[in-house]
């Protein structure tokens, strides 16, 4: 049975994928990071979450905290949003076909009325036109 303890990545390699970790940045904010660890206090019990948090942070990206207050944040927002819609789908009255009818007919009165004020002089006057004549 192989022992993997003994494995060791080329060492040409492993300089290489130090060197692209110093060229990137990462070297850096993780040092920076795992110092902020060691300097607390008191330590948190969750180190990693500390660490995503703290990474997050240096990057100016929204840590898990953040995020997590946003998501509860919302779904109160969403809940107050359907009760307000199911509110005032209860309270809106679906009016019968009939009342809608009669709530135009008013207009419908007015167009008729237009109608027949226009059609009056042209009435009066093609009576006239027959009487002269």
């Amino acid at each position: 049975m192989a022992n993997n303890t003994s494995y060791k990545p080329n060492e040409g390699k492993r300089e290489e994928f130090r060197r692209y970790l110093e060229k990137t940045g990462v070297m850096d904010a993780l040092t920076k990071v795992l110092v902020l660890l060691y300097e607390e206090a008191d330590k948190p019990e969750d180190a990693l979450a500390f660490i995503l948090n703290a990474l997050s942070r240096q990057t100016g990206a929204e840590t898990t905290d953040d995020l997590k207050a946003q998501v509860v944040e919302l779904k109160e927002r969403i809940a107050q949003l359907e009760a307000d819609n199911k509110h005032l789908s209860e309270s809106a009255v679906v009016q019968p076909a009939e009342k809608q009818r009669s709530s135009l007919k008013p207009a419908d009165d007015e167009v008729a009325e237009e109608v027949k004020e226009e059609d009056k002089p042209e009435i009066s006057e093609s009576v006239e036109e027959q009487s002269v004549a």
